[in-house]
């Protein structure tokens, strides 16, 4: 157990279970005291200002399914490489783009075994891809 004085009063030690806590406590304590409060408050808007300003342009960072972005190579095949039913008798494909591959599934339940070895129903596609030249 952990005695410790108030920063700034002339209380007896009081007793602290968790020592977490009380650092938490005194920072804050030690901020609230040295800085007026509109220097806090500037602080608090410059800090939201500042990530709702940087969020736009992390999504264009991260976006590569834009116009400008390369198309992805057609995925040629007329089944499922996962599961080897016709494309389009279980309804609409599952399409989606991976590594710059596009991939059509028969459903969205194959994309699970998809994700485990890609490599391998990646060159599936591929080598559909080459056949067809």
């Amino acid at each position: 157990m952990l005695y410790w004085h108030y920063p700034g009063s002339g209380e007896t030690p009081r007793k602290f279970f968790l020592e977490g806590i009380f650092v938490l406590w005194c920072i804050m304590n030690v901020v609230k005291l040295t800085l007026p409060m509109k220097t806090l408050k500037m602080l608090k808007v410059l800090a939201l200002a500042g990530s709702f300003l940087a969020l736009p342009l992390a999504g264009q960072a991260a976006d590569t399914n834009s116009a400008a972005a390369t198309p992805p190579k057609p995925d040629k095949l007329a089944t499922c490489p996962v599961s080897g039913e016709k494309l389009g008798e279980m309804g609409k494909p599952y399409t989606f783009v991976y590594q710059g591959q596009e991939v059509k599934l028969c459903c969205s339940g194959c994309k699970k075994d998809f994700d485990k070895e890609p490599a391998k129903f990646l060159k599936k596609i591929q080598d559909a891809a080459a056949a067809q030249k």
